[in-house]
């Protein structure tokens, strides 16, 4: 078993993230060579296997950009984030906010600048909830936190040792791209947008697209093909019968998870996740 460094968490707030499912999760992964996790968002899962060598990729170019800083900028990244903690207000934190509606002022902002933002937003906005218009625009209002935890230190310095002693590579792109060096022996943990519940259970706003039921379908195709080729894959999705359907050939485990970040109130709490895999465990 590979030692794993306790510091080495996520260092944003995202919707579905897995920390509350971690042990589950745990306990199913094979052994592999090359770790790839192509929706990371949190990337509690990785955060928690901390392989030595890994792919993680997300659509989401902001979160992208927040982990490369972390590898190549830790320093001034901490150093910009201390004067956001300083100037921390709800009119400061609406300023910060507005300047991905000012495309040349955004234009402007260094890699680091850019990751700074996001993570000042993400600490300081609504329930953690990153949060984007069809503009691609992000649009959480301001949380009202006596004390939020903005700057992170400890975590950001032990993200930054350990993508920098491992060979960690990011991508910003589509899932099916980043899957295209998969091979026999790999492992792929795929934990896509879930599929709504229902209309209003519906929150697809972390990017400026959205995850349909055919990208659902598409997602099964990606799978069945990822099998074909000898590579272990588990999905993570809702529990609901068109799920179970369509990866009704593979093995699923229905599992409890407690979720605390979502759009609607009564929303957070125990759901029933199911995790799919085309592998036996012991």
């Amino acid at each position: 078993m590979r030692r794993t460094n306790p510091l080495v968490a996520p260092v944003l707030k995202w919707v579905g993230g897995k920390r509350q499912l971690l042990h589950e999760i745990k306990t199913r992964i094979p052994k592999y060579n090359t770790y790839f996790e192509p929706f990371c968002g949190g990337a509690a899962v990785l955060f928690a296997l901390q392989p030595s060598k890994a792919i993680i990729s997300d659509t989401n170019s902001e979160l992208i950009n927040v982990y490369k800083v972390i590898k190549d900028n830790a320093d001034e990244l901490i150093k910009i984030l201390e004067e956001h903690k300083k100037k921390n207000s709800e009119e400061y934190f609406y300023t910060i906010r507005s300047l991905d509606r000012l495309h040349e002022a955004y234009a402007k902002l260094t890699d680091t600048e850019r990751a700074a933002r996001i993570i000042y937003l993400n600490k300081t906005c609504y329930n953690g909830l990153f949060r984007v218009n069809s503009a691609g625009e992000f649009n959480s209002p301001w949380g009202r936190y006596k004390n939020p935890n903005i700057i992170s230190e400890t975590t950001i310095k032990a993200l930054h040792i350990y993508f920098t002693e491992n060979k960690i590579t990011f991508l910003d792109d589509d899932y099916k791209k980043a899957l295209n060096t998969a091979k026999k022996g790999d492992f792929v943990y795929l934990d896509p947008p879930y599929l709504p519940l229902s209309d209003t259970s519906n929150f697809t706003g972390y990017t400026a697209g959205g995850f349909s039921v055919a990208d659902q379908e598409k997602l099964k195709q990606v799978c069945d093909n990822l099998n074909k080729k000898g590579v272990n894959f588990l999905l993570s999705n809702s529990s609901c019968d068109f799920i179970k359907n369509i990866y009704a050939s593979y093995y699923i485990d229905e599992v409890e998870a407690k979720r605390s970040i979502n759009s609607i109130a009564e929303k957070r709490g125990e759901i029933k996740e199911v995790l799919i895999r085309n592998y036996e465990y012991s």
